[in-house]
């Protein structure tokens, strides 16, 4: 029986262009020993990538040793599939595309001026490729889904919650930066970490729970939710110093118009869909899903209604809590049989 891989269209996509073009920057990077460079064709080099705009994308699909391309096959191939599964392919490539480009383009001008300020040729000519953006962006994506599910390492040693991801990964890549000398993985890891949280949090139109199940085509804007604000993605301790100054940056962001304000519905809608994904696990992540092809969707289309009606009852239980009684109570059964009894007693007499 021939060995058949279970992966969405977009994420099968990306793995093979991470395969090719890795292999092609290879046999360039052999080439070039003895002939012309050709690496700034596929990956982002200050000086020369202007001739080469495709690389904005393509760069991010370049793997130059074989520890960081197992990594970033992994990253698509679980990752890819169960986030292209949950937000649909046209949604996946849209969240690709803004957590690969804006990066690779910031990271760019980063050296460009690091460049133009200090004369240093060797910023000039720092080769800008790899996976880590995308890397930062799907563990954001994962803490907005599935924040409460627990991975295991090194058999149960250690035991992580998914919420906590994203602030490892790059604090990780932020020391790597100073101690290893790979400055372009901390400029990546924090800015794809930036631009994902930023599309999801003010952006991204996705459906709401409480209207899935009926069948409407309500849809949120962003994710209010308090449990992914900002400060949210570090311990209590640094909250407390992040909350003010992410606060002050928000006020500054309304005032530029760059995003608009949050209603007290759209929170309150955002925090009973993010209460729900708490309580959810992580399913079809490392099995890709039982009953052939469509078992995972089917079962991811199970989970989707059962957390919507779940929302929708919390969301009328405290609606109908919340109501007060305006109407006079009715006479009780035991009132109406002793009125009717004096009738009776009064028409006797009377006759």
């Amino acid at each position: 029986m021939p060995l058949r891989i279970n992966l969405p269209p977009l994420s099968r996509a990306l793995l093979l262009l991470l395969l090719l073009l890795s292999l092609l920057n290879a046999s360039f990077s052999v080439r070039s020993l003895i002939r012309v460079q050709a690496v700034p064709a596929l990956a982002i080099i200050p000086t020369s990538s202007l001739r080469y705009p495709w690389t904005t994308l393509s760069a991010a699909l370049v793997e130059t040793n074989l520890v960081s391309f197992a990594i970033s096959a992994i990253t698509i191939f679980y990752g890819g599939r169960y986030l292209e599964r949950a937000w649909t392919s046209q949604e996946f490539a849209k969240f690709v595309l803004f957590v690969t480009m804006i990066p690779n383009l910031l990271t760019f001008a980063i050296y460009c001026l690091w460049y133009a300020v200090s004369g240093n040729k060797v910023r000039a000519n720092t080769i800008i490729n790899g996976n880590v953006a995308l890397e930062a962006a799907f563990l954001v994506a994962f803490k907005q889904l599935v924040p409460e599910h627990t991975v295991s390492l090194f058999r149960a040693s250690i035991r992580i919650r998914v919420k906590h991801f994203p602030a490892v990964f790059v604090l990780l890549n932020s020391l790597s930066g100073p101690l290893l000398g790979t400055d372009t993985a901390f400029f990546l890891s924090w800015l794809g970490f930036l631009t994902s949280w930023i599309y999801l949090r003010f952006y991204r139109l996705a459906p709401s729970l409480a209207t899935t199940a009926t069948g409407d085509d309500a849809v949120i804007k962003g994710d209010a939710s308090d449990t992914f604000a900002f400060a949210h993605f570090f311990p209590d301790s640094v909250q407390v110093v992040l909350e003010p100054l992410t606060d002050s940056i928000h006020k500054t962001m309304l005032a530029l118009r760059i995003c608009a304000p949050f209603s007290e519905e759209a929170i309150d809608q955002s925090n009973e869909q993010a209460s729900a994904r708490a309580e959810g696990g992580l399913p079809s992540l490392m099995t890709g899903g039982r009953g052939g092809r469509g078992g995972g969707r089917r079962e991811e289309a199970e989970r989707r209604r059962a957390l919507a009606l779940k929302a929708l009852d919390q969301r009328l239980t405290a609606a109908a809590a919340a109501r007060v009684p305006e109407a006079p109570l009715a006479p009780t059964a035991p009132d109406a049989v002793g009125e009717a009894a004096g009738t009776a007693a009064t028409a006797s007499v009377t006759a």
